[in-house]
């Protein structure tokens, strides 16, 4: 009797298991919109131009390139940025005036002490298939030619945007023991050696790294909203003063199985196009998340005035 009563609990576990599975690989393959040429297999930040054309960069060991997607995913164009070197390329962004940014700032193990970011025309801009950029150095002022304690490990970046005149890194934790929190540090958007000026902090969470790790950023062509984009979520900020990102509403959205995340943009003030990595056949996609149906689960709400 006690033997029929645990296989019947076991196989109602594994129905439920099963139903929280597959409710969870619907709700991100429900948002799929195109798979990405395997060319881009490490997919690590896109950008729209000014003709609303999405632009691609794989992670570091690729060359120095911006590959543009056409609408079936396949790569219609590329552009090598001559004086650059892709060490480990990890977002994308755009100011104002349609610069592009890209980030060459993983720091996984914490030893690069000098990182770059560089800074081209608006990829409509450029005529042929190359063009050169403006070079952005910054450094942290904490870090000085010791090794990193554990406890310290912040110093790696996968996430970054536009604001004003400034550019905001959001670090990627390694911490360990794991506390959840990524640092926000603002430099420059022009050519120059900066420190970077730690401005803020928002923890995500302390369970699983991996989880919750942060691996792209995007404002909203209004500046009036920021996501911040893990392994299953988007972090989505609201209603926020000046540069204070994290001053206003919180919420989190949903999506689904825990796929290797890397990249977030805005398509206008609605819609948000992401994509994953490919991994043993999952992920390899873009995805598209329309903010007004979705659902927001209220992480925090600003205090009224």
């Amino acid at each position: 009797m006690l033997k029929k009563s645990f296989y019947v609990t076991l196989i109602i576990f594994i129905i439920g298991a099963s139903a929280v599975i597959g409710t969870s690989i619907y709700t991100l393959y429900s948002k799929k919109k195109v798979s990405v040429d395997p060319r881009l297999k490490e997919i690590s930040g896109i950008e729209f131009d000014k003709s609303m054309q999405l632009w691609a960069i794989n992670d570091g060991g690729d060359d120095a390139k911006l590959y543009r997607l056409a609408d079936d995913g396949s790569i219609s164009k590329e552009v090598l940025v001559t004086n650059a070197k892709n060490i480990d390329w990890e977002d994308m962004t755009q100011n104002d005036f349609g610069h592009f940014f890209l980030g060459d700032f993983g720091n996984n193990k914490q030893e690069r002490k000098w990182l770059t970011i560089y800074k081209i025309e608006n990829p409509i801009d450029i005529k042929g298939n190359t063009t050169q950029a403006e070079i952005i150095k910054f450094t942290y002022p904490e870090l000085d030619d010791k090794p990193v304690a554990p406890d310290k490990r912040n110093f790696d970046l996968e996430a970054f945007v536009s604001f004003g005149r400034h550019l905001y890194l959001f670090t990627k934790n390694r911490t360990k023991p794991f506390d959840g929190i990524t640092n926000v540090y603002k430099v420059g958007d022009h050519a120059a050696n900066f420190d970077a000026q730690l401005i803020d902090s928002f923890q995500t969470c302390t369970t699983m790294e991996k989880l919750c790790w942060i691996t792209s950023a995007a404002l909203s062509p209004d500046r009036k909203k920021l996501v911040l984009l893990d392994s299953t979520s988007i972090w989505l900020f609201e209603n926020f003063e000046g540069d204070k990102f994290f001053s206003g509403d919180v919420s989190l959205i949903d999506l689904g199985i825990v796929t290797q995340k890397e990249a977030i943009t805005f398509y206008d003030e609605n819609t948000l196009i992401f994509t994953d990595e490919e991994f043993k056949g999952i992920g390899g996609n873009a995805y598209v998340v329309k903010l007004d149906e979705v659902e927001k689960k209220v992480i925090r709400s600003a205090p009224t005035q």
